[in-house]
């Protein structure tokens, strides 16, 4: 059983980008920024392997800043292979680039996209 995605990616995006990485909102998101959430949202499994599909959001103090980090993720994601954090990535698919999504404060900045990442157990 290949480990859980957001223990592997939310690690992996704060030892590459320097940022807050998690699977939930922090309650101080503010105080946090930039943040890089990594959520399950669906996907499949195989005996030997998974294929998650995920949320990854980019929170940023601004708009650009949000932008350019959410282009970095993507960009580092679709390279992304061998093993991290106790799985073994084997390939990751870009399924909806970034684009801007809603966020209640309007002085935090959300850039959302979706992947499907292919993983088994390291």
């Amino acid at each position: 059983m290949a480990p859980d995605i957001e223990t592997v990616l939310g690690p992996w995006a704060e030892d590459t980008f320097g940022v807050f990485g998690c699977a939930e909102t922090p309650d101080d998101l503010e105080q946090r920024l930039p943040v890089v959430r990594v959520e399950r949202i669906g996907g499949f499994d195989e005996r030997f392997s998974e294929h998650p599909r995920v949320a990854v959001d980019v929170f940023a103090a601004t708009a650009d800043e949000a932008r350019e980090l959410a282009g970095q993720v993507r960009d580092a994601l679709l390279f992304l292979r061998g093993p991290v954090n106790g799985a073994v990535i084997r390939s990751v698919r870009c399924d909806s680039g970034p684009s801007r999504q809603p966020w209640a404060n309007e002085s935090v900045h959300r850039r959302g996209a979706t992947y499907t990442v292919s993983l088994r157990a390291a």
